[in-house]
């Protein structure tokens, strides 16, 4: 039997990024791209390394190029994390595993270090697959926290639970991470919402920019947790963002989405220190007639357009900032 799993690219849409300090958020799966696993049985447990795990490289240059676009340690880890607390979890729940092993490898069409959750993708499609594997249900509410957990607790990733239920649960879902909520339940409260109802939506995403992704440090949280003021109060506007765009799409008044989006961005500018080369995402865009805003932490945008003639302007001028733009297939 071969088990085929994935699970999909995600864009932050509003509340982005309050959902690591107890806000909430609105994200939505993009279908446009993913990651997908192939499971198997074997007589061992084998995990198959992709071209990206390699160590062998045409030159110093191909080794730097490499590791500056995919990292240091490709996809292999994930998985082995993946794996780990897939058993950890197991043993917890006194969830006894068959004797059985499988081989396993991934890929992926994600564009990486561009804030669009390949990371998360795989190591989801890895859940699944071990979970079809071995006949063991995870309730959907819990499974985004052992995705997270595989990255946060195995590999020492800075990572929040937003990516980690929209790729979970697909579609469009508003997250609500108040405090309480999760002290009482240990997940937030998830509400899917009918992609149906959204305006219509682009992507764009810098193709050169994941050779800097990740290297913007910010002191946000050490700032937040000494209570600043100001950091605590904008990162509480920019989950409002998301409550009022929760409203707004099930109200059917989408006409508002436009200035939320916008505003969240606004909001989160602020208290973070935004690039050069991200901003010029922003400001072309905007340029545009259309709004903008980060799906995650930088290199990609996201927005609302009004018709063909403004979409054809926004691949016609980010194309000039080397961005690709995209309608994202959210059903």
């Amino acid at each position: 039997m071969i088990i085929e799993t994935r699970a999909y690219a995600r864009a932050g849409l509003m509340g982005n990024p309050s959902d690591g300090f107890f806000g909430k958020t609105i994200s939505i799966s993009v279908r446009n791209f993913g990651a997908s696993i192939t499971l198997y049985e074997s007589p061992e447990l084998n995990i198959e390394p992709q071209p990206q795990d390699t160590n062998q490289f045409r030159s110093l240059y191909d080794l730097r190029d490499a590791v500056s676009t995919l990292g240091y340690h490709g996809g292999v880890p994930l998985l082995k994390a993946a794996i780990k607390t897939f058993v950890d979890h197991c043993d917890r729940e006194g969830i006894r595993l068959a004797n059985r092993n499988f081989s396993i490898r991934y890929n992926t069409s994600i564009p990486r270090q561009v804030g669009l959750s390949g990371s998360s993708a795989i190591i989801v499609a890895a859940f699944r697959a071990l979970m079809t594997f071995y006949n063991v249900e995870i309730p959907l509410p819990i499974l985004p926290n052992l995705v997270l957990g595989s990255e946060m607790d195995e590999l020492g990733i800075t990572a929040g639970l937003q990516d980690r239920v929209i790729q979970c649960y697909e579609g469009c879902v508003y997250m609500d991470f108040d405090r309480s909520i999760m002290d009482r339940q240990g997940h937030g409260e998830y509400e899917p919402l009918d992609p149906r109802l959204l305006p219509k939506l682009y992507i764009a995403y810098d193709t050169d920019l994941g050779k800097q992704s990740g290297r913007v440090h910010n002191d946000v949280r050490a700032r937040w947790l000494k209570g600043e003021e100001k950091v605590v109060q904008t990162l509480a506007d920019i989950a409002d963002v998301a409550r009022q765009g929760r409203d707004a799409i099930v109200n059917n008044q989408t006409h508002l989405l436009h200035d939320l989006i916008n505003r969240n961005f606004d909001l989160r500018t602020q208290i973070y220190n935004i690039s050069e080369r991200n901003l010029a995402l922003i400001r072309a865009a905007r340029a545009c007639g259309a709004s903008a805003s980060f799906t995650g932490s930088g290199g990609s945008i996201i927005g609302v357009y009004q018709d063909d003639t403004m979409l054809n302007q926004l691949f016609v001028e980010l194309r000039k900032l080397n961005a690709r733009v995209i309608k994202p297939f959210i059903n």
